[in-house]
């Protein structure tokens, strides 16, 4: 009974998240109402702020899903990476950003983006950061996991190394969510470019 609880209130949840992303593609972050949102899920006004109190905890939430969801493909290329660094980051990396448009438009993610760095102090600007820590971490990860391979270099900080490497792939995210011409290729295109030299570098392999 337990069991069918939780799968129930799982449920609600992902069909209230669902219906907001809708809404907030739809009409703007702005202009939909958590009324609105209720309705789409089919849900009571009271059942949805059971879940959530206000529309910024459901974008965070709607973040969270987007994150852990690239975080599970993520492991799987940790686990077994490509024996060459550049190779590796581009296949981690470029399913980042390939998942990224999934739930969240480029307004919303500029809207989540906001909201993290006008309340840095708030529960939603917190779980923000935690959620780019937690993808940094995927990054070093799969450093260290290089190096233990041969692939690295043994004398880099694998830790450090992998920090620049998301530090860079995140900033050019924001980027990218700036101009909402700009196409997903591009992005992967100008994040590759910008890390094969330093990939070469830290290789044991180097290139004939």
């Amino acid at each position: 009974m337990a069991g069918l609880r939780a799968k129930q209130k799982a449920d609600k949840n992902r069909r209230i998240l669902e219906a907001a992303t809708t809404l907030f593609r739809d009409q703007g972050y702005d202009n939909a109402r958590i009324e609105d949102i209720a309705e789409f899920a089919e849900v009571s006004v009271g059942t949805l702020y059971n879940y959530y109190q206000n529309k910024g905890d459901i974008l965070v939430a709607t973040v969270a899903m987007e994150v852990t969801e690239v975080l599970e493909a993520g492991a799987k290329i940790v686990a077994a990476p490509p024996l060459n660094v550049e190779e590796a980051l581009r296949a981690l990396i470029n399913q980042y950003y390939d998942h990224s448009l999934f739930y969240l438009s480029k307004a919303m993610w500029r809207t989540a983006m906001a909201i993290s760095i006008q309340q840095p102090e708030t529960p939603l600007s917190k779980r923000y950061t935690e959620l780019d820590g937690r993808l940094c971490a995927q990054v070093v990860e799969l450093m260290e996991t290089l190096q233990r391979k041969g692939v690295v270099i043994a004398a880099v900080d694998a830790r450090a190394i992998g920090e620049v490497f998301f530090n860079n792939l995140n900033m050019m995210f924001i980027e990218f969510c700036k101009v909402d011409a700009m196409p997903l290729e591009d992005l992967k295109m100008q994040v590759s470019a910008q890390h094969r030299p330093i990939a070469q570098l830290i290789s044991s392999v180097k290139p004939a």
